[in-house]
C-alpha cells in the first residue's frame, strides 16, 4: 500500500545504533527536501567543511541533493558514495543518506 502511495519513510540511527522510523514523506523529491530541512534544523556551519552523500542505486537522487547541499549550506565538499551492506539490506536499493555533524544526532 505504501508503495502504490508513493509514501517513503525516513529514518535515521540512534545513539544506540538502532534503526527508527523519524517520519514519512508522499514522493521522492519531498523526502530529499525533507532531509535537506532536516540538515538545515541541525547544521553547524563551521564543523562541516565537507559532507558525504550515500545513495543505493540512485545517482540522480544523490547528485541533486550535492547540489543543494552545496547551494543552501556553501558545502566545497561533497562527496558521493554507495551506501554499505548494513544499511543496504534494512532499506534495499533507492536509498539516500546525508553525513554531516549536527547539533543532535
Amino acid at each position: 500500500v505504501g508503495t502504490m502511495l508513493n509514501i517513503k519513510p525516513i529514518i535515521r540511527v540512534d545513539n544506540e545504533g538502532r534503526l527508527e522510523n523519524l517520519a514519512k514523506c508522499r514522493g521522492r523529491k519531498a523526502a530529499l527536501n525533507y532531509l535537506l530541512d532536516r540538515m538545515a534544523e541541525s547544521w553547524i556551519p563551521e564543523l562541516n567543511e565537507t559532507v558525504y552523500i550515500g545513495q543505493g542505486d540512485c545517482m540522480a537522487d544523490a547528485e541533486y541533493l550535492a547540489d543543494q547541499v552545496r547551494q543552501r549550506f556553501g558545502v566545497k565538499h561533497v562527496y558521493i558514495n554507495y551506501i554499505g551492506a548494513v544499511i543496504g539490506s534494512h532499506t534495499g536499493p533507492g536509498v539516500a543518506v546525508i553525513g554531516f555533524f549536527g547539533k543532535n544526532r
